[in-house]
Order: C-alpha cells, then structure tokens, then sequence
C-alpha cells in the first residue's frame, strides 16, 4: 500500500471512531445542555488549537511540508484558538459570548475546510511523511474538530426553550434573561 492511500484511509476513518464516540457519549450530554454551557464545553475543546502553529516548526514537520499548506493551517487554527478562549473568557457577557462562539466556529470551519482543499490541490497525501509528528492532527484531531463545528452550528439554529418568567423578572419589567444560571454569577 502507498503512503498515499495509507494517508487517504487514516483520514476518511478518523471520522469513523469520533461519529461513534460522538453519538454514544458526547452528544447525548450536548444535546440537553443550557445552549451557554454546551457552547463553553466545545469551545473549551477549540481553545486547544494554538496548537496547530506546530505545522511551522521545521524538525517537528517535515521541510518539503508545502508552505500553502502549512501557514494557512497554522494561523486558522491559530485564530481558531484564540476566538475559543476569548469565548470563554467572555462567557458572562451574552452581548460578547455568543458573537465570539459564532466567530470561532464560522472561522474554524473555514480552516478545516480550506485545509482539506488546500490538501487536495498540494497533493497532501503524498507528502504525508512531511507532517512528521503532526500527522496525528488531521488525523485524529481534526475529525472531532470539524464534528463539534457541526453540533455548535446546530445549537446554535436550535429554537430556544422559552423560560417561564420568574418573581424577579416580573418585578423588572417581564424581561427573561436566557442566560444560563452559571453565567449569571
């Protein structure tokens, strides 16, 4: 077998243990989750990305590891990272929370993808020595990444629950707050 199927097949497959994984034991916690609270679990797991730089760091990659690849890579996940922690930093603050939870799930969406075309177009899977260590990123990191992109987008077009009004909303005006009660501390 080619080092390029080889790379073919750990990628398509990558997926295959996460979807498993994903639907017996994570979504199933996801799913019934306050809409902050499932927000701040995904976003907890994307605040890792800072880690994706590791595709510019010549001894852990490969030198002929194409640089259309490599930078774009390293920077979306990068920029990915950072919008994640920003979210959770914000997480007391809906008006920031939930513009930062959109930013880094449009903006790490657009990096897997762009990553798998720009690893189309570099012919990727024959170079997949060139990934040295950071070979275990695309494949078994990055499914997990992109599947909990697809249940953050989810939650978020979900209707929302409408909260029965409490004494205390009454007493300002009638105006329920969907805020969880963790992020009204």
């Amino acid at each position: 077998m080619s080092p390029a199927m080889i790379f073919n097949i750990h990628l398509v497959l990558g997926y295959v243990p996460w979807l498993l994984c994903f639907g017996a034991y994570i979504w199933p916690r996801l799913k019934p989750m306050d809409s902050v609270e499932a927000q701040r679990a995904i976003a907890t797991l994307h605040s890792f990305r800072f880690f994706g730089l590791v595709f510019l760091l010549p001894g852990v990659v490969g030198p002929n590891l194409p640089a259309g690849f490599a930078a774009f890579a390293a920077y979306g996940d990068f920029a990915t990272g950072l919008l994640a922690m920003l979210a959770l930093l914000a997480v007391r603050r809906p008006s920031i929370f939930w513009p930062l939870v959109v930013a880094f799930n449009v903006v790490g969406t657009v990096d897997l993808v762009v990553d798998y075309y720009h690893g189309t177009v570099l012919d990727l899977p024959d170079l997949a020595g060139q990934l040295g260590a950071a070979y275990v990123i695309p494949i078994v990191y990055v499914p997990l990444l992109m599947i909990t992109h697809v249940a953050a987008f989810y939650l978020l077009a979900r209707p929302q629950p409408k909260a029965a009004p409490s004494a205390g909303d009454k007493e300002a005006g009638g105006i329920s707050s969907r805020r969880s009660p963790s992020s009204a501390r």
